[in-house]
């Protein structure tokens, strides 16, 4: 596995532990505050998907 794909994988984990972490401190001003509760979601999603990448990881 290249290490772009490492990288990129775990990249994504992180921000999107950080975009929950910044949406529960800033208390829904940030970081994107017309999303709302959508940002739990965002986040996930954005977390999930480096999750999905470490199928793929031998």
């Amino acid at each position: 596995m290249p290490l772009w794909y490492r990288a990129t994988m775990i990249g994504l984990m992180i921000l999107g532990l950080l975009w929950m972490i910044v949406w529960y401190i800033t208390q829904g001003s940030a970081p994107v505050q017309a999303a709302g509760g959508w940002n739990i979601i965002i986040g996930f999603g954005i977390a999930m998907v480096g999750f999905f990448m470490t199928m793929r990881w031998k």
